[in-house]
């Protein structure tokens, strides 16, 4: 056999595509940790079906996950991808629109049973609709099989371990090592039943060993690890790093941290992260609807907790008039809000950014409140931590927006010093004798908080208005002017907190690319792709949304033109439109999928007269 010739890559994009069943997302992850490890950047997209069992072999069913790793930043998971892996027909439809180069596909599943579930009349491998590509038909299925056919497993068992194959051999293709992978096997089955365990080892082996024996890959690649700045870093999703943003905050603020929470896609791994770590000083509380989660999150504020409550775009409709409730009190209180695709229902797996509008106004009544976003994966750590130190220091809900791209998406994270993260100082009312319910802190406008059971500081609480200072029930129409105008400068006053806007590029120019949330890797990477043309772009990314940087008027009065990619139909918008009176045009696509960098990058040309000009 000839020798098989390494290339060096800069970067890498795979997609790992099958049915629900296929362990698409077990496969993509474990690549993901293997890629880490090794010092890659890296960015992912794991994307999953809406439904919870579509029939297999359909293009309903069909999950996926796609991993961009390189040895240089990487900001997106690829608008396109180099090998797609598909574990069947309907995976291979679905997602060849993808493809850039190379498929790889489970030739077994090529059967006419398998086209007929997708759809097709013909098969794709032979019929010249892939003749563009570069595909190669492994016997998937039956090489897994002649790995463990001395296991005696039923034939289900066996279906289920193919999922590793694909992933040894991916792991050849690109000069990965199995161990890592290999240790999770033993520690996820060895315990429960060795023979799985044993299975599973092997048909990952055995991947490994076709890309080495087989004549149809000549060449492997390799790619470098990344020149990350020194430190301990992990792999960590956006829900993860969610959850360890708020058990940082409340450790640093010296308080317990409770999250009442309703299980909903996709943040409902927040709840599942925080509740494996009671011996943080973490109370979870799972209730029965989403009301009563943050109702509940309500009165651990007002016991004295970090209280948190965690959803997407229909919980936080459902909150809406506990919230309203929150403001009222100007009790401490955050809201995650990992959005999805909507209105109602919509699409439950897939992302979307359509509830910035929401989070700002949506409210009966004057009812302002703290809305902050995260950009990227790991950003949702520090804009958890973010909108709890605010949430204190002003005494108020803030909510923090992320989205299904973000909360499932990973990256390496630099774990920081607990010494470097910003003070969360807490002071509880204790005296009498100073002490008023609504007696307000002349610089940030916060109120008093009182832990219930502190000698003589019981105060009247409720959704009725308060009086100025005492805090008692009044209908006074000018002391509820008041009280409106006090709640809203409150709010305000948070923009003396919060950094200034800051600009990647030039200070002043033609173009002001302006972003928010989890468009900041693809907007980024178009930005500077068309700098390198000589295009004068910028990029300004928001990550405080209400109130809004303090001197954002001033920076996007110095392009000639504001151009802002929304995964919506241009809520951002429409209220830097309304705010500042400026000319902003909106790049707007609503899929349920990651704006593309190049969708971004063709914009921005055209802003110019395109590519020629």
């Amino acid at each position: 056999m000839a020798a098989k010739s390494i290339t060096t890559l800069e970067d890498v994009t795979i997609r790992f595509a099958g049915d629900s069943g296929d362990g698409m997302q077990l496969t993509g992850t474990q690549f993901t940790n293997t890629a880490a490890a090794l010092g890659n950047d890296l960015s992912t997209l794991p994307d999953y079906p809406a439904e919870i069992r579509a029939p297999a072999g359909t293009k309903y069913g069909v999950s996926g996950f796609q991993i961009r790793f390189g040895s240089t930043d990487i900001h997106t998971p690829g608008d396109t991808c180099d090998v797609l892996v598909a574990m069947n027909p309907a995976a291979l439809v679905t997602n060849v629109r993808r493809l850039r180069e190379n498929g790889i596909v489970n030739e077994d599943s090529f059967t006419d049973k398998n086209f007929k579930l997708a759809g097709l009349t013909t098969n794709p491998l032979n019929d010249g609709t892939l003749a563009r590509y570069t595909v190669h038909r492994v016997p998937i299925t039956s090489l897994t099989q002649n790995a463990v056919v001395d296991l005696n497993l039923s034939t289900r068992l066996v279906d289920k371990t193919k999922n590793f194959f694909a992933l040894g051999l991916m792991y050849w293709l690109y000069n990965r090592p199995i161990d890592i992978s290999a240790r999770f096997i033993d520690e996820k089955f060895g315990a429960k039943d060795k023979q799985i365990a044993e299975a599973n080892l092997r048909v990952l082996k055995a991947g490994y060993a076709y890309g080495e024996t087989t004549e149809i890959f000549t060449t492997r690649y390799e790619v470098k690890a990344a020149a990350l700045p020194p430190g301990k870093y992990r792999n960590i999703m956006g829900n993860t790093a969610t959850a360890l943003g708020l058990v940082a905050a409340a450790k640093k603020a010296g308080l317990e941290l409770f999250l009442g929470s309703y299980p909903i896609t996709p943040a409902s791994d927040i709840l599942h992260e925080l509740s494996r770590l009671k011996n943080y000083g973490v109370k979870t509380f799972q209730a029965e609807d989403e009301i009563a989660a943050v109702c509940a999150a309500i009165g651990a504020s007002y016991a004295g907790d970090l209280a948190a409550t965690s959803t997407s775009g229909p919980g936080l409709a459902l909150k809406t008039e506990a919230l309203g409730l929150a403001v009222m009190l100007e009790l401490p209180l955050v809201i995650i809000n990992v959005q999805r695709g909507g209105p109602s229902t919509g699409l439950p797996t897939k992302t979307e950014q359509a509830d910035l509008l929401q989070a700002v106004h949506g409210r009966n009544g004057e009812a302002p409140l703290c809305v902050v976003a995260a950009s990227t994966p790991v950003d949702c750590f520090t804009m958890a931590y973010e909108a709890s130190r605010l949430a204190i220091k002003f005494m108020t809900p803030v909510i923090c927006l992320t989205d299904g791209y973000l909360g499932n998406g990973a990256e390496p994270w630099l774990v920081p010093d607990v010494k470097d993260l910003p003070s969360i100082p807490v002071k509880f009312a204790t005296d009498p004798a100073t002490f008023a319910p609504y007696v307000r802190d002349p610089k940030t406008l916060a109120r008093p908080w009182a832990i219930p059971g502190t000698p003589g500081l019981q105060h009247r609480i409720g959704g009725l208005e308060k009086e100025d200072g005492s805090g008692n029930i009044s209908y006074n129409p000018e002391n509820h002017h008041t009280m409106v105008l006090l709640r809203a400068e409150k709010i305000n006053r948070i923009a003396e907190d919060i950094p200034q806007q800051s600009v990647e590029g030039d200070p002043t120019g033609d173009v002001l690319v302006v972003g928010w949330g989890s468009t900041y890797g693809s907007i980024r990477s178009a930005v500077s792709a068309a700098r390198e043309r000589g295009r004068s772009v910028s990029h300004a990314h928001l990550r405080y949304l209400s109130p809004l940087p303090r001197n954002l008027g001033e920076v996007l009065g110095q392009f000639k033109r504001i151009l802002i990619p929304e995964i919506n139909n241009g809520q951002l918008s429409q209220l830097l439109r309304s705010k500042y009176l400026v000319a902003a045009e909106g790049f707007n696509l609503i899929r349920g999928l990651p704006l593309g960098a190049d969708e971004i990058e063709e914009r921005i040309e055209e802003m110019f007269g395109g590519k020629n000009a």
